[in-house]
């Protein structure tokens, strides 16, 4: 291990940022990502005990002297035991999970006990935190959750690892800067609106065959359609009243497409084309999507709409 240099080693970013890792690779806390301060409680246990060497000085009392050396030895080994709560631990980053804008993204790490001495009282955080015990050998998964405000890559920032074991009044902590981020798709609009009109693929001749059995689209209910043929699902997600065509030869499917989408921004304008992929994938729809410079053929399905969704979350004009 190489040493750091001077300027590095008491570098204000190395004590609450940490040591960025690219590689994935497990990090093993030792001595150089490890740090020791007291806490409030620390520091009024070390303030008893100056007070107890001073009334033993001022009176000459080998008790006080006695009690104060006790609470002074207590003080400094529970540095060295404070410490070893955290040395020898692995980390490494998990997974990240994808979701909408608004919630809250959801961050893995992996953290192994090689050791024979089980780790009490550990806690791991980015912004909110979660205590966990890790026995004699044994590995934990936890995922660490970040409120998300706009679209795009989402980074984890930093994880800190800490413990106060065993009597609180020290904290040891290990900040690590994982290169792990959560992608973010645009926030769906909360007010459902109709689909844009069906497109369609027209055979040779530039007609539809009606009358077949092959399922090819759906198209808004016009007076005289069959009640059979009413796709109840998106009706009752409120997104108006379409009936299913059918045809022989031809297929025609609804295309969701930035150009058609209302709003006056472009964040706007993206919320409700999420708004229209979520609500065309859980009604079942086979639909296309189409915004500037990317496109994709109507289908549906997990793959399907999860590409849909990383392309609204990475759209930049």
């Amino acid at each position: 291990m190489n040493p750091l240099p001077l300027k590095e080693r008491f570098g204000l970013d190395r004590f609450f940022l940490g040591e960025r890792r690219s590689d994935g690779l497990p990090l093993t806390l030792n001595q150089r990502r490890i740090f020791i301060l007291p806490t409030q409680r620390g520091l009024g246990f070390g303030l008893l005990i100056l007070l107890l060497a001073l009334i033993a000085f001022v009176y000459n009392n080998n008790l006080a002297y006695m009690l104060a050396f006790l609470l002074g030895s207590i003080f400094f080994i529970t540095i060295l035991h404070t410490y070893k709560s955290l040395a020898g631990l692995t980390v490494q980053e998990g997974q990240a999970t994808a979701v909408f804008a608004g919630e809250a993204a959801g961050f893995g790490v992996h953290i192994d006990n090689p050791t024979s001495v089980e780790r009490q009282h550990l806690r791991i955080r980015i912004k909110s935190g979660e205590h966990f015990t890790l026995k004699a050998y044994s590995k934990a998964h936890i995922i660490l959750y970040d409120l998300t405000q706009k679209r795009g890559w989402y980074p984890a920032g930093t994880v800190t690892v800490s413990s106060t074991y065993p009597l609180g009044l020290f904290r040891a902590w290990s900040p690590i800067r994982f290169n792990a981020k959560a992608l973010v798709y645009p926030k769906p609009a909360n007010q459902e609106i109709p689909f844009p009109e069906t497109g369609s693929t027209k055979n040779q001749k530039g007609q539809f065959k009606k009358g077949g059995d092959e399922f090819y689209g759906l198209q808004s209910y016009q007076a005289g359609d069959p009640i059979k043929h009413l796709h109840w699902k998106a009706y009752a997600k409120g997104l108006g009243l379409f009936s299913k065509q059918y045809g022989g030869e031809s297929s025609a499917e609804i295309w969701l497409d930035y150009g058609h989408s209302p709003g006056q921004s472009l964040e706007e304008r993206l919320s409700y084309l999420c708004r229209w992929v979520v609500d065309a994938e859980q009604a079942g729809l086979s639909y296309g999507f189409i915004i500037p410079g990317f496109r994709l053929e109507p289908s549906n399905g997990p793959a399907h709409y999860r590409k849909c969704l990383e392309a609204l979350a990475l759209f930049n004009l």
